[in-house]
């Protein structure tokens, strides 16, 4: 019959190069961050879900300019999912090391691309 061991009092978590230094921060700050990082996906499932959208539903301009805009907000939400995950992770090892938390220069790029897109939709008329 084996014999019971004891749980590894700090489990490996993943992934390891987050989790691999510094100590436990407040949870309410590992929460927050978590929340930002849903935000993000949320906001990446939205970008997915209106570039689907802009492919399917027969509007009155160019096809491939239609396509384009599609095309554009779909990479935007495949990029934006992927910046989330990145911004929760340097977020979490900063806060575990007691370092300054990093800047996020990716949203100003994510900014001007969707004002960009509005303002096609919004010249084209629709």
């Amino acid at each position: 019959m084996p014999v019971p061991t004891e749980p590894d009092p700090q489990p490996s978590r993943w992934p390891r190069w987050v989790y691999d230094r510094g100590s436990e921060p407040d949870y309410r700050f590992s929460f927050a961050n978590e929340r930002t990082f849903l935000a993000w996906i949320r906001t990446s499932l939205a970008l997915l879900a209106a570039g689907v959208a802009v492919d399917v539903v027969d509007l009155s301009i160019g096809d491939r300019l239609q396509y384009g805009l599609a095309i554009t907000l779909i990479g935007l939400g495949l990029v934006s999912a992927v910046a989330a995950w990145i911004r929760w992770a340097l977020a979490e090892r900063a806060m575990r090391s007691n370092a300054p938390l990093p800047s996020f220069g990716f949203g100003a790029v994510f900014a001007l691309v969707v004002v960009v897109s509005a303002l096609v939709l919004i010249a084209l008329g629709l």
